[in-house]
């Protein structure tokens, strides 16, 4: 990123805070419903996975253990029998998704960086449809189940942004009352493997962007706590299709730029 001019080292800084806004509020997309954006800006996912990723483990342990605390306030300071984090399924899931995932960070680091664009464009296009016919994909049989795992390991190996297709599992069989947080432990297990990889493959960390990029996100995350209790209430179909609206336009301009350069 050393080459960007000024303007779009703002832009980056932005979706970062739109990234760590959309990451605490849902519990999912800081991913999903910013690399497209990022992309456009330089269309290399290798410059800003490895950012995403940090920023990943960073917040996600950070908002799992916070749930934790607040979970044993209200227990009066005893850790209740249920905690914040369904492990029992977190572990099922995790037997399914593991192979495929390491498949996916192999794929990560052989394909060529405009087919992993084009190929994250696309899924975050069929995803965006789901938003905007308000129709998210949702699982309800075993074998369901385990395929949407075994893709979602897959492109969250990648790329990671397979979170809508995970969440369409762990949303069924997760409480209510847990699923943000199992969530976010794992993601933290999942991009702990990625990060592993990349180092192991010698991939530029870009750690020096992370000296302003970390104060963008923790500006969403904020952001994101103040309106988590909000965001997904009277006007949540309106936001996602909204939402999905402008990632399908987003979609369609990258996957366009990509084939005309």
């Amino acid at each position: 990123m050393a080459d960007l001019e000024i303007p779009q080292l703002v832009l980056i800084g932005l979706i970062f805070v739109w990234s760590g806004f959309v990451r605490t509020s849902l519990g999912f997309g800081g991913a999903v419903l910013s690399l497209p954006f990022l992309l456009l800006v330089l269309d290399e996912p290798l410059v800003f996975l490895p950012i995403i990723a940090v920023h990943l483990l960073i917040f996600s342990s950070w908002i799992a253990w916070r749930g934790h605390r607040l979970l044993v306030a209200e227990n009066g300071g005893r850790t209740p029998s249920e905690g914040n984090i369904d492990w029992g399924y977190l572990l099922k899931a995790m037997k399914v998704m593991i192979i495929p995932k390491l498949i996916g960070v192999i794929g990560l680091l052989t394909l060529p960086g405009n087919v992993l664009s084009s190929i994250i464009f696309v899924i975050v296009m069929v995803y965006a449809v789901g938003y905007v016919l308000d129709r998210p994909f949702r699982s309800n049989s075993r074998v369901l189940d385990a395929i949407l795992l075994v893709l979602g390991g897959y492109v969250s190996g990648t790329s990671l942004i397979g979170a809508p297709l995970i969440v369409a599992v762990f949303a069924s069989h997760v409480a209510a009352h847990q699923l943000r947080d199992t969530l976010f432990a794992l993601w933290f297990i999942l991009v702990l493997i990625k990060m592993v990889s990349f180092l192991i493959a010698g991939v530029d960390l870009q750690l020096i962007h992370h000296l302003w990029l970390l104060p963008c996100a923790l500006l969403g995350h904020l952001l994101g706590e103040r309106a988590h209790q909000h965001l997904l209430a009277s006007r949540t179909n309106l936001y996602f299709r909204v939402l999905g609206g402008v990632l399908i336009l987003v979609s369609v301009v990258g996957l366009v730029g990509g084939s005309a350069g």
